[in-house]
């Protein structure tokens, strides 16, 4: 059938690669694009700076020429960088992709940064450095607790939604209430967000079997140690970049900073490596709590280097692209 000239065109296709930390989903990407004339798009909020390599699982310089990727190393690490600019930003390297006619491949860790891309995010009111230093000194004196408490009597909504120690997300909801006199809900109605137009999404979950993929945590984080990941921390702090920049303060990061503060205290680099992998292990569970929230998803019940998960995967994909 041929559209008539005013009739809007039809959406392109676009695979979207969710599943916890170490779940092969870089290594699937890579052979997604080579297989079906891909681009790989980043949507972990780390791999955006440049010099966050070997704790981040950036890609490397010889993955990276195996296939394009786009939405890394596109920040120095003292910048400031939010989902709302990802978004932004993710959505012109989109458009770009499909006007070439290539497939785009999303990849990364950061379930935000890819709901903003994919859902758009609250139109609220720009981030008050002054108001969020006064929450975060609240919450530092009296707890995350009493920051919901405060959240209960000021958005009743909210806080129902909010869990009373997700600090960022309570932030966020009492700024916009005391900064507009008006609560998240109310402008969810007035302004709701504006979803990614022009793409039908595909999304392909990996889901090892959680013992298998603990222990590819625990290697990893030996493995990043034996790079030089303690020399990157001490590199970037060299340069001059302080100790409150935004990635620092991501897994792992956080960990080696702290015991290059205190490396006459007790603890031992052993002990850092273990925190690592501890949290690291605990966030790969909230990554999938956090994908599983999508019904759409097609989940795979292994990692993304697996020869039989691949094999499936190129079979579901060929069953979506044929409806383009």
């Amino acid at each position: 059938m041929t559209n008539s000239p005013n009739s809007p065109s039809p959406p392109s296709p676009l695979i979207s690669i969710v599943g916890p930390t170490a779940s092969g989903k870089s290594d699937l990407a890579i052979d997604l694009a080579q297989a079906f004339n891909g681009e790989i798009v980043n949507y972990d909020s780390v791999q955006i700076f440049r010099g966050f390599d070997i704790g981040s699982a950036k890609p490397t310089p010889a993955e990276r020429e195996q296939a394009p990727h786009h939405m890394i190393d596109i920040r120095n690490p003292g910048d400031v960088f939010t989902a709302g600019d990802y978004s932004r930003e993710g959505r012109a390297v989109l458009e770009d992709i499909r006007r070439r006619g290539r497939l785009p491949i999303l990849v990364g860790g950061t379930g935000l940064y890819l709901r903003a891309l994919v859902d758009g995010l609250f139109p609220g009111p720009a981030r008050s450095a002054t108001l969020r230093a006064r929450l975060e000194a609240l919450a530092e004196a009296r707890g995350r607790e009493h920051l919901h408490r405060l959240l209960q009597r000021l958005d009743v909504l909210a806080a129902a939604r909010i869990a009373p120690r997700d600090k960022p997300k309570i932030i966020r909801a009492l700024e916009v209430r005391l900064e507009t006199g008006k609560s998240l809900s109310r402008h969810f109605e007035e302004k709701p967000r504006l979803p990614l137009e022009g793409f039908q999404v595909g999304t392909i979950g990996l889901d090892p079997p959680r013992e298998d993929c603990y222990r590819r945590i625990d290697l990893r984080v030996q493995l990043m140690f034996q790079a030089g990941f303690i020399e990157e921390v001490q590199g970037l702090l060299a340069r001059g970049l302080p100790r409150d920049a935004k990635p620092l303060g991501a897994i792992g990061y956080r960990h080696v900073l702290a015991k290059l503060d205190n490396l006459d205290s007790a603890g031992s680099w052993e002990d850092t490596m273990r925190l690592i992998q501890r949290d690291t292990r605990r966030y790969a569970k909230r990554q999938l709590t956090w994908f599983r929230r999508d019904p759409k998803t097609s989940w795979f019940g292994g990692f993304g280097n697996n020869k039989t998960i691949k094999e499936e995967i190129h079979r579901w994909l060929e069953t979506f692209l044929s409806e383009f």
